[in-house]
């Protein structure tokens, strides 16, 4: 293995899915940023911009290439091949009327899910992250920034440390390097770290504070609203001088979820657990008798928040996941017919 590809992040991980190929350091890189058309990788010769191959072109959002991914290129360099299989990836529905799965970084080790020691800061986005995190498969740790402007640090992070037991919770000022040390303890030499978490809470300058340099934009929150300005436009790779790697990822103002059944069960450990004693074994925790889940609530043992958060996360889940599978149900439908027209005009034309 190359210097230059270790330094990417290249473990046995993804070296071992390359058996069989020739000289797989030289055609071998990882996706570093997508902006529209262009995706730059980096690879043991340097960045090089690379196109898709019709394949990839045409194959769905979710399994096209994105920030992270390690991938094979063609000889020229140009052109991507292959996308080695992810070892995460995290995920989001689309925004809108689109209900397409869009990847926003694969292959992460660990997801900063970054919030202010503020107004900006709430339960059930964490809870929502966290969530997403799981279904990723990557490790979280929730980061409280700006703790030099509040006086109520230890609030945050209590408030914080409790929508999931055992999540790890660093407060930091990212403009005062001594408060970095713990942050700086989860970045090893080949792991790969995302930056998720709304506009103007600070992840560009945690990124540039933790890489020694202004590597990206920053900018202010709008004292009105604390709602931030975007100043990441794109997903990037970041190579830290420490060694290490570092992805920012923009604001996202909606982060839709699908599919995570499974996932909401582990930042919710406390509700599943309570809904075991339930009277009822398909209670819906909204009137029914004997349910141990609202009695823990009027007993002030569960925050009602928590309660009305999973029910919120588990219908959208759902519902999104019951459009995706009609969907894809529909797409094989209208690809039969496809295939039945073209082989009616064939035999036809044999005729």
């Amino acid at each position: 293995m190359s210097e230059a590809l270790h330094k990417l992040g290249l473990v046995p991980f993804f070296t071992r899915q390359l058996a069989g190929l020739e000289n797989p350091d030289k055609c071998l890189g990882r996706v570093m940023s997508v902006q529209r058309s262009n995706i730059t990788v980096a690879c043991e010769t340097g960045e090089k911009i690379a196109t898709l191959s019709p394949l990839l072109r045409d194959a769905a959002a979710v399994d096209r290439p994105t920030v992270g991914d390690w991938v094979v290129l063609d000889e020229s360099l140009s052109r991507i091949e292959q996308v080695l299989e992810r070892k995460s990836l995290f995920r989001r529905v689309g925004a809108g009327s689109n209900v397409e799965v869009q990847p926003i970084a694969a292959n992460i080790d660990t997801l900063f899910i970054v919030t202010s020691c503020n107004e900006e800061f709430k339960e059930s986005r964490l809870e929502r992250y966290l969530a997403l995190c799981a279904e990723a498969g990557a490790m979280p740790v929730i980061v409280l920034t700006k703790a030099d402007l509040t006086d109520n640090v230890d609030s945050y992070t209590q408030r914080a440390r409790s929508v999931q037991a055992g999540v790890p919770v660093e407060a930091v000022n990212a403009l005062d390097a001594t408060t970095l040390d713990n942050i700086r303890a989860w970045i090893d030499t080949t792991t790969t770290v995302a930056l998720v978490g709304s506009s103007g809470v600070g992840k560009s300058t945690l990124l540039n504070a933790l890489a020694g340099s202004a590597l990206v934009a920053t900018g202010d929150i709008r004292e009105q609203d604390k709602k931030g300005r975007h100043t990441t436009t794109h997903r990037e790779l970041h190579i830290l001088p420490s060694g290490g790697l570092l992805i920012d990822v923009p604001g996202m103002r909606e982060l839709r979820v699908a599919d995570i059944g499974e996932s909401i069960g582990t930042v919710f450990e406390d509700i599943e657990a309570l809904a075991k004693h339930c009277h009822f074994g398909d209670c819906s925790h909204e009137t029914e008798p004997g349910c141990a889940v609202l009695q823990a609530i009027a007993e002030d043992r569960l925050d009602g928040r928590r309660l009305l958060n999973y029910q919120k996360l588990q219908r959208e889940s759902a519902q999104a996941t019951a459009t995706l599978a009609e969907k894809r149900a529909t797409g094989r439908k209208f690809a039969k017919i496809v295939k039945e027209v073209k082989f009616y005009k064939k035999k036809k034309g044999g005729r």
